[in-house]
């Protein structure tokens, strides 16, 4: 049998997570293993409940979602964590903040509660949690406005630099990525197998030091791999 899919809720709503809890509950395969009303406290239970999944809130009062994100990120003890991002907003630019601290993607808090349940089954499994089109969209619309969000992360010169450890296909691949497609599809586009792409996938994510499919394409955008596009 597999293991139930550990979840942490971060609100700083007692309300709202009470609600959450009873919704992820309700599921045979997730269990919530702790809740927490900051950043900090966040961080601290995702180290002693091994949370699989973190469903974290942006903005809170004390430690932010956004810093707390970085702080799981950068935790090697950690590196199996999946945050979600929880906003009020869907199109915000601290969602692209979050992607670049390391969050698997974001979920507005008014998302039907199948929703909220797909997400964390998709980020428990490594993938990013948003859309193709979604993810693309969003990250294009800051970038495309010259938007940085900052923080400690890796450069587009480094990135740049990280790119040439790609072979041809894999660089193929990655366009793709940022492009929207699914692995499905790329691999309809390029005529091989889907578990082809997804090994493509895995490799770029490794060498590129990405947690998983939406840093991705951050990086293809910040590399200048792929250029946003202005409709």
């Amino acid at each position: 049998m597999t293991p139930a899919i550990r979840v942490l809720l971060v609100d700083d709503q007692a309300l709202l997570r009470s609600a959450f809890r009873v919704l992820v509950d309700s599921e045979p395969d997730m269990q919530v293993v702790g809740e927490a009303a900051d950043g900090a406290q966040a961080v601290d239970l995702a180290r002693s409940t091994r949370a699989d999944v973190v469903l974290m809130d942006i903005r809170m009062p004390g430690t932010d979602g956004l810093t707390a994100t970085r702080m799981i990120s950068a935790d090697p003890e950690l590196a199996d964590v999946r945050v979600v991002m929880l906003t009020t907003f869907e199109v915000d630019e601290y969602v692209v903040q979050s992607l670049r601290a390391g969050a698997s993607g974001f979920l507005g808090k008014g998302a039907e509660p199948e929703e909220l349940l797909n997400a964390i089954r998709i980020a428990a499994g490594g993938e990013a949690l948003l859309s193709p089109a979604a993810t693309k969209g969003l990250i294009a619309t800051f970038l495309a406005q010259g938007g940085s969000a900052g923080g400690d992360g890796p450069g587009a010169a480094e990135y740049s630099a990280r790119l040439e450890a790609l072979t041809a296909r894999e660089r193929e691949v990655l366009v793709l990525v940022a492009g929207g497609l699914s692995n499905d599809e790329i691999a309809e586009r390029l005529v091989v197998s889907p578990l082809t792409v997804k090994t493509h996938v895995n490799r770029a994510m490794a060498k590129l030091g990405a947690r998983d499919r939406a840093q991705l394409v951050v990086i293809a955008y910040e590399s200048g791999l792929v250029r946003p596009r202005v409709e």
